[in-house]
């Protein structure tokens, strides 16, 4: 599957906006956007007034971003979207929370979703006693999610559980770090869900 491996930081500065994309590293003051708000490119500083069309594109490149999806996969949750009961923009947004590489990176097991990816696909996860290394897993509510017994000295996964006690999380994920366990407690509300993404935007673009 094709993926994007340029700097992930232009892709912050492309959306005007932190997509959290490096870790620790957004918080600190080596964060690359911090330094320059601008979008990237020759013309530094400009930023084109966007079209409805244009407006559009730009959120759902925010959120699909965000997630680290590739076009073909957010789409594909789109439909999943529009095919359940509610209101569509918010069931997206729900399912996108419930990614298990997202839940690991929320519950603090990895410090950015492109490394909870990675670690997900080295079997390093337990979804209710039972190994998952499928990334668009989406988790049930009470489902819950455990670091392997032989994971837990990894370096990789300490230094995540280290900033883990740092970091706040939504009400609808319980996150136990001495037990090196978390579980979704509940399917996310709109107003309980940390994005600045516009769903109703994406919803009328893909309408067309």
């Amino acid at each position: 599957m094709a993926k994007y491996n340029g700097p992930v930081c232009k892709l912050c500065r492309r959306e005007g906006g932190k997509l959290f994309l490096k870790g620790d590293r957004c918080f600190s003051d080596k964060c690359a956007y911090d330094k320059r708000e601008y979008a990237p490119g020759v013309h530094k500083g400009i930023r084109r007034k966007l079209s409805e069309y244009g407006e559009q594109l730009r959120e759902k490149q925010k959120l699909k971003r965000t997630y680290g999806l590739m076009e073909k996969q957010f789409k594909k949750t789109y439909k999943t979207a529009e095919r359940m009961k509610g209101i569509t923009g918010e069931n997206l947004l729900s399912l996108l929370e419930r990614r298990l590489d997202n839940a690991v990176y929320t519950l603090g097991f990895a410090v950015s979703r492109k490394l909870a990816r990675l670690l997900i696909t080295h079997g390093h996860f337990l979804v209710n006693g039972k190994k998952v290394n499928i990334p668009s897993y989406v988790l049930k509510p009470g489902e819950q999610i455990t670091i392997c017994e032989k994971s837990r000295k990894c370096e990789i996964i300490k230094n995540s559980l280290e900033s883990a006690v740092r970091k706040t999380r939504p009400e609808y994920f319980e996150a136990n770090i001495d037990a090196y366990q978390g579980t979704l407690k509940s399917i996310p509300e709109r107003d309980e869900i940390i994005s600045t993404a516009n769903e109703k935007l994406i919803v009328e673009l893909y309408s067309k």
